[in-house]
């Protein structure tokens, strides 16, 4: 596995949100289902994956009163289409084709990943280490893959990037009941 040189990227840690990403973040200590809503270009993405690379990796920030997870977790991050996804919020949290390790998540975090097939530079799943010393999994999902791919496995936190269809909707919080898990 190639991954940047964890020492020269510290996006997670230099991250500090506007008033209203601070609120939506709180929130999760006591909602949750959770919307970020706000204009274009506005930071929605960028707060979205910081939260989840704090969930996936443990790193919690000194300012952060949201939800915690203490224990490694299993996670969605999902959008309109497979592409959508890449361009945003896979970026976000894992960086670029040729800068794995730029993203969100810390480069010496990210212990292994698989690329989608069919898909060109699209993940298909990724291990974080939890500060705990285990392993989170992250899952890549989009719209499209329709109602039968979003059924399954119970899971801690989905993000979706965008308003997600009613149905998939429905089974998002289907997937995070039994954890008592978090959706936004």
């Amino acid at each position: 596995m190639q991954v940047a040189d964890a020492t020269r990227f510290t996006r997670l840690l230099d991250y500090k949100p506007y008033p209203k990403q601070r609120l939506f973040h709180a929130l999760g200590a006591t909602r949750r289902e959770r919307l970020l809503m706000a204009g274009n270009q506005q930071g929605k993405t960028h707060a979205g994956g910081a939260e989840m690379a704090m969930h996936l990796t443990g790193l919690y920030p000194g300012w952060w009163e949201g939800l915690r997870f203490n224990h490694p977790i299993q996670a969605w991050v999902a959008g309109i289409t497979n592409e959508q996804v890449r361009d945003t919020a896979q970026a976000t949290l894992f960086g670029t084709e040729g800068h794995v390790g730029e993203g969100l998540i810390p480069a010496d975090r990210i212990e292994d990943y698989t690329w989608a097939k069919g898909i060109s530079n699209f993940l298909d799943t990724m291990q974080v280490r939890h500060v705990s010393g285990g392993k989170s999994l992250l899952s890549f999902k989009s719209y499209t893959q329709g109602r039968e791919k979003w059924q399954g496995p119970p899971l801690h936190l989905i993000w979706c990037d965008e308003e997600a269809p009613a149905e998939l909707y429905g089974e998002a919080l289907a997937r995070t009941t039994g954890t008592g898990g978090s959706l936004y």
